[in-house]
Formats: C-alpha cells, sequence, structure tokens
C-alpha cells in the first residue's frame, strides 16, 4: 500500500478492483423486473405506532376485523423489537428517542378492541419506564410530555403536537383528567388561504405539513373549542372547506407523500374528530393496508424508487447496455412531473422521490434525474430529453431562494428549518446546471449561469467555520448534534469542478480547499469515515467522502498525501463489504425531526460510485 506519495501496489489495485467488480454486480441484481431500482426501507417503530393507532381508533368505528388484525400484528412488531433500555428508536439499530418511544408506549397502551398479551403488557410497561427516566423520573404526563417535546422541537409544531395528539386519542394518559388542554392548536382554517400566501402568514408547521395541519387542528378544535368568538367563527365557516382541500390534496392510493406517519395522523384525527366516514379516511386505510409489511411493520415511506434508481445509473456512470439504457431512460423520463402539483404547488418540470401517487417534486430527486439523463446520454441528448432538461433546470431555478440557495419543497418558506435552503441540495443543483450548460438552449443557459453564481454565494457564505457543510435530510446519531458534516461536505466537494468564474473563483478555491482539509481530517486511521470525525465509520459515509476525495484529487484540491488517503479508504471499504459482497446497512437517511432510515441501496450505490472513481485515479497513479 501506498503512503504519501503518487505510487499505488499492484496488490491494493486488484482488491480494489474485485471489490468494484462485486459491488457492481450487486447493484445491476439490484434491479426489479422492470429495469429500474426500487430498493428497501428499513422498518419503522414510528411508522408502526402510528399506524396502530390509526387502525386501532377506525376499528373501533366499526370499521371491520381486518384493521384490528393488522394493528394487532403491529403491535406484536412493536413488542418485540424494542431496545434492550425499554425505548424505540426509529430502526432496530437506532438508539431510543422521546418522540419514538412516546408514540410507541401510546400504540401499546388500552387502545379499543385490540388484544392484551403479555408481551404488549411488558413491552408498554418497560417503554413507560423509559419515558419517566427521560422526564427526570416523574410520571408521564400530558403536560411533561408536552413540555419535553417543545425542549426539543421549539416553535416547530409539525411533530411535537402530532405526537400529542396521538397519545391523547390513544387514551395513554390514563387518569390525567384532561389531556387535551395540553395539546397546542394548530390553525387549520388558514389553510383556506390561496397557495401562494402560505409562506407569508407563519404557519407553524412546515410546508409538506399541509395535511397534519388540517386534520389535527380540527381534532383539537372539536376536543377543545376555542373561545375567542372570531377565530372561532372562522373556523367553523372553514372546516368544511379544509376537508375538501385534504380530498383534493389526497393521492390516488391515500397515502400522503407516501409517508404512514403522516397519512396515520391525519386518519387517527378525523376519525377522532368525528369523520370516520369520509372519503380521506377511507383512501389513507386503504394506503395502509397496502404497505403493512409481513411482519406487522411499516416503513418510514413506501420507497424511494426515483431516487435510487438516479443513484445507481450515476454511480455505474452511465455503463448500462443499449437495451437497458433505453429503458431505464424511458421510465425516468415519465416520472418527470408535467402539471402543477396539487400539494404543494410545484410548478411541472420536478422530479420525486418515488414514482408512487404520494411523491412530491424536489430539489434532490431533480438535479439526480438530470444527472442521470446526461450519463444516460452522455454522446448527445436527444431532443425529448433535452426539453425534458430544460423544464427541470428552468424548475429548480424558479425554486431558488432570494439567498441563492436552493430549498427542498417550496421556495420563500424560510422559518422552519426543513423549509430552508441547503447546502447539500444546493451543490447537488450547482452539479446539474453545469452538466446541462452546454446542451441547452440560450436562454436557458443564461439563467443557469446566474443561478450558479448565486449558488456558490451561497455555499462560499454557509460554510461552517471549520470548513465542512452540514446537510439537510442526512445525520449521524453518533455524533454530539445528530449532525452529519461528511455527508454535507462530500456532496459540496463532488461540485470542486464547477467553476462560477469572475471574482467568485478566489473565494470558491478557497472554500473549497478548506472543505477538503476538514473533511481529510475527518478520516479515521484505518481509512474509514463517520459522520463526522471521531464518529464510528460506516459504508455509506466513506463511501461518500471517498468518491469526494476522488473529485477533489481531480480538481486539484489538496497535497501529496492525497493517494494515500483515497487508497486507505478504498481499502477500507473493500473489507468491509468482503470484495463487494456484503453490505450492512446504516441508519443516515433522516426523515425528519431526528427521525432515522437506512436503505438497502445506499451501501452498494455509494460503494460503487466510490471504488470506481478509486480505481480511475489509483490507476493513473500506478507504476
Amino acid at each position: 500500500m501506498s503512503g504519501g506519495g503518487q505510487r499505488v501496489d499492484v496488490e491494493s489495485r486488484t482488491e480494489i478492483a474485485e471489490a468494484l467488480g462485486g459491488a457492481r454486480r450487486a447493484l445491476l441484481a439490484a434491479r426489479d423486473p422492470r429495469g429500474h431500482w426500487r430498493g428497501e426501507l428499513s422498518s419503522s417503530a414510528l411508522s408502526t405506532a402510528t399506524a396502530v393507532i390509526a387502525r386501532a381508533v377506525a376499528a373501533a368505528e366499526g370499521e371491520g376485523d381486518e384493521l384490528r388484525a393488522l394493528a394487532n400484528a403491529g403491535r406484536r412488531w412493536l413488542a418485540s423489537n424494542a431496545g434492550a433500555d425499554g425505548g424505540f428508536g426509529d430502526t432496530v439499530e437506532s438508539p431510543s428517542n422521546l418522540s419514538t418511544t412516546a408514540l410507541a408506549w401510546a400504540a401499546l397502551g388500552p387502545l379499543p378492541s385490540l388484544d392484551v398479551d403479555d408481551g404488549v403488557r411488558a413491552a408498554r410497561t418497560a417503554a413507560e419506564a423509559w419515558l419517566e427516566r427521560a422526564l427526570d423520573g416523574a410520571p408521564v404526563t400530558a403536560a411533561r410530555l408536552a413540555s419535553a417535546l417543545e425542549a426539543i422541537y421549539g416553535k416547530d409544531r409539525t411533530f411535537a403536537v402530532p405526537i400529542l395528539t396521538a397519545c391523547a386519542i390513544a387514551d395513554a394518559f390514563e387518569g390525567d383528567g384532561d389531556p387535551w388542554r395540553h395539546v397546542r392548536r394548530l390553525p387549520f382554517e388558514l389553510a383556506a388561504l390561496p397557495q401562494g400566501l402560505f409562506r407569508f402568514v407563519g404557519l407553524p408547521v412546515v410546508s409538506y405539513a399541509l395535511p397534519a395541519l388540517v386534520a389535527i387542528g380540527q381534532v383539537v378544535e372539536s376536543r377543545r373549542p376555542n373561545r375567542n368568538p372570531l377565530t372561532k367563527s372562522a373556523r367553523l365557516a372553514t372546516r368544511a372547506r379544509t376537508l375538501s382541500i385534504l380530498d383534493r390534496i389526497q393521492p390516488s392510493n391515500g397515502g400522503f407523500l407516501e409517508a404512514t406517519p403522516l397519512t396515520s395522523f391525519v386518519t387517527m384525527s378525523l376519525v377522532a374528530a368525528g369523520e370516520a366516514n369520509h372519503v380521506v379516511v377511507e383512501r389513507a386505510l386503504g394506503f395502509l393496508r397496502a404497505s403493512v409489511r409481513d411482519d406487522g411493520s411499516w416503513p418510514i415511506d413506501t420507497d424511494l424508487a426515483t431516487w435510487g434508481t438516479t443513484l445507481a445509473i450515476n454511480a455505474l456512470g452511465g455503463e448500462l447496455d443499449g437495451a437497458d439504457a433505453d429503458v431505464v431512460r424511458r421510465w425516468l423520463l415519465d416520472q418527470q412531473h408535467r402539471e402543477r402539483h396539487p400539494y404543494t404547488g410545484a410548478a411541472p418540470g420536478g422530479w420525486a422521490w418515488t414514482d408512487l401517487p404520494g411523491g412530491v417534486p424536489d430539489a434532490d430527486d431533480t438535479p439526480g434525474a438530470l444527472l442521470a439523463l446526461r450519463r444516460l446520454e452522455a454522446n448527445g441528448s436527444t431532443e425529448e430529453t433535452r426539453r425534458a432538461a430544460e423544464a427541470a433546470l428552468g424548475w429548480l431555478c424558479d425554486l431558488q431562494n432570494r439567498d441563492g440557495g436552493i430549498p427542498t419543497f417550496c421556495r420563500g418558506w424560510a422559518e422552519l428549518p426543513f423549509d430552508r435552503s441547503c447546502a447539500d441540495l444546493s451543490a447537488h443543483a450547482l452539479r446539474a446546471f453545469e452538466a446541462w450548460e452546454g446542451e441547452v438552449g440560450g436562454a436557458v443557459a443564461t439563467r443557469l449561469r446566474t443561478a450558479r453564481e448565486r449558488a456558490v454565494r451561497f455555499l462560499v457564505r454557509t460554510q461552517s467555520s471549520d470548513g465542512s457543510w452540514v446537510p439537510l435530510w442526512f445525520g449521524n446519531q453518533h455524533e454530539a448534534e445528530k449532525l452529519n458534516p461528511v455527508y454535507g461536505t462530500s456532496r459540496v466537494l463532488l461540485a470542486a469542478h464547477v467553476g462560477p468564474g469572475g471574482e467568485l473563483d478566489g473565494p470558491w478555491r478557497a472554500a473549497l480547499a478548506s472543505g477538503h482539509a476538514w473533511l481529510c481530517s475527518a478520516q479515521s486511521e484505518d481509512g474509514g469515515f463517520g459522520g463526522a470525525p471521531g464518529v464510528p465509520p460506516s459504508i455509506e459515509e466513506t463511501g461518500l467522502a471517498l468518491e469526494a476525495l476522488v473529485h477533489a484529487h481531480e480538481a486539484g484540491l489538496g497535497d501529496d498525501e492525497n493517494l494515500g488517503r483515497i487508497e486507505r479508504a478504498a481499502l477500507w471499504l473493500a473489507s468491509a463489504t468482503r470484495g463487494g459482497t456484503t453490505f450492512p446497512r446504516t441508519p443516515i437517511g433522516l426523515y425528519f425531526a431526528q427521525l432515522w432510515y437506512h436503505e438497502a441501496l445506499y451501501p452498494v450505490a455509494f460503494t460503487v460510485s466510490a471504488l470506481r472513481g478509486a480505481e480511475r485515479v489509483l490507476g493513473a497513479a500506478a507504476p
């Protein structure tokens, strides 16, 4: 193995090549029968708990034995998958947290008409003991849980209010008087405003939580009516209208955002508000029935098929056989949204994370699709693909915030964390701008140059003082603040070859050099990377960091130690994957509110991307 020099021995190159071959075969084998990738998300205690409560309260309204049976199966799964400390994390590999444990505790409690066996009873007792420890030894009451949740989430009520609502609906607070007085009201009447005004009225929930705002707002109002005559009048006047909005924006399969928690919160709230027979409830229950797994659990989201497919294509470098490339190109083009989205009001042109009806166009999947299509047509784009790319590039430019950064779903929402501009999405868009600038028409190309300069300014301005960048949708459970600067920094460094031009070149180059130095400092002695310095390494994070080190090296960043770092990381990956044959998963995916998931495709795709780049630069340096 090489040290700080520029020579790489044959044994190391052979080991890396064999691991790359194995990983590439594993990634190709993961395609579904239609030729694209669907992946597999981890089962989620949080999703399962919310689905159990939703189905149980619907069953109590006479909805049938099937609902009851599925709710009982979910309770048994929860009882079998509690942490050793009695609490629940969002994956079985995750440490226990307050949000998921509170929901599991409620789901294991005295829900109407569900079975209570020794396993369920013991798991509920252990979860309550965990909660009491988290609440400084005090009994679990609505007041104490509300205070603890607000300490975590602050003014963002996107998740704190739904958790407390679910516990109240499930009658979890036995002997606690009236728990509803501790559940904050949500101004559901604001959903009746024109969609374009939402960002100006200061909603207490993030943009994608509108269905929860309506449903939870209505159940809280029904249980604890507002005494202000003006507010009460506005809510009475808009109740039917906001329900009709909920009906209009619900996907055909019933699953809001394909997300079990959001769909379950809406379902249980409408049932508890006296709307058990509403069409929204009927469709939502159908979604929960269709998305349950054989073991009784639910994932956090149905799947990430579009995201996984673009990751795979980009990892493989577009190296698919002609027929396979045509099939996946056609499938990917078909997933582009061509009508204004009823949920977020997103204009046509973007891609969502899935091909299923609940997907919403966003600013991570759209650049991913643009880069994948460019890979698939590296020798020149067809007119159809060029038109699709121009629409998508215009969509991203329109989404760009005034600060130059790229948000996830909606322009202009800046108050709450998951609506703000962020480094990882901005860098992803930057790469897509650069990839297509020479292929699109003059007017679009001019817009891209302006958008690119603004995005670079945003990234330079928002870099952390230590040189890292922090991402939005990924984290690390072992990092003190649950952040993942390795992910964020590596995604920005992938744009190291993008030259903004003019006066920006110097500051941008300096920022990239600082980011590269920080990333190098995060490498462990054995060559691997975790989410931050000193954090245990994973396949996912080592793959991400290695790919970034390769791009930085090819962009002329770093020093004579570059190849040694790249080689050590590549050999770590080869060893950790047993030569590209096994890919244990790590929960680095961040749903929101620090709730985790892992995805089967991540370690495979990230390994292929990383080792393909490492083989390229190490081979060039071989004797």
